[in-house]
């Protein structure tokens, strides 16, 4: 990205979070390109198209879009990506992203509970909704799910606690977290050095 360059969200143009994965990344440049290619008669849009595949380019290689994603976070200045309001499929991906970190949180939380308090690792779920300010639907939908994939269990108390397979996810996430940031840490060094 050149700095005399005026800055393109790549991220709105494609209407995608900017954490999106690959495969998401794809589905909404496949989805954009059909809308705006030359030979769809109804919403064609040369121009447009072409600036589709310009941010496809880049975002789909993960060295250009590690030096994007710093361009992107220079420009908005730890502005958080908001999704346009009239996209029922962007909502739901929010939604989606949402709920995951809801579930990271719960995991974490029991998690530290479990290390801390091997003899008792349970919490009351109300605590736990409280902590994510959240519906008893929504809460209820949180606890079916981690229950469910066998991340937590209920306790003879009534509380939730971590798993085994809870404690590995985790500890799964951690690492993986953990290998993104040394990533990002490279790209930059690799940029810095490049500069």
């Amino acid at each position: 990205m050149d700095s005399g360059q005026e800055f393109v969200d790549y991220y709105a143009l494609l209407q995608v979070n900017p954490t999106c994965d690959a495969k998401m990344l794809e589905k909404a440049y496949r989805y954009s390109a059909q809308m705006y290619h030359p030979d769809h008669t109804d919403t064609a849009d040369v121009d447009k198209f072409q600036e589709i595949i310009a941010a496809y380019s880049v975002l789909r290689n993960p060295e250009k879009r590690a030096e994007y994603d710093r361009v992107y976070r220079e420009h908005n200045k730890g502005a958080f990506f908001a999704f346009p309001a009239n996209e029922a499929a962007q909502i739901n991906e929010e939604s989606a992203i949402e709920d995951a970190e809801a579930h990271e949180k719960i995991l974490f939380h029991l998690y530290k509970q479990r290390r801390e308090n091997a003899t008792d690792p349970g919490v009351m779920g109300y605590y736990l909704q409280r902590m994510l300010d959240c519906s008893d639907e929504n809460f209820e939908f949180h606890a079916w799910y981690l229950k469910s994939k066998g991340y937590i269990e209920i306790t003879q108390e009534g509380k939730l606690a971590i798993t085994i397979d809870g404690v590995d996810h985790v500890i799964s996430m951690s690492r993986t977290a953990e290998a993104e940031k040394l990533l990002i840490a490279q790209a930059k060094t690799g940029t810095d050095e490049a500069a």
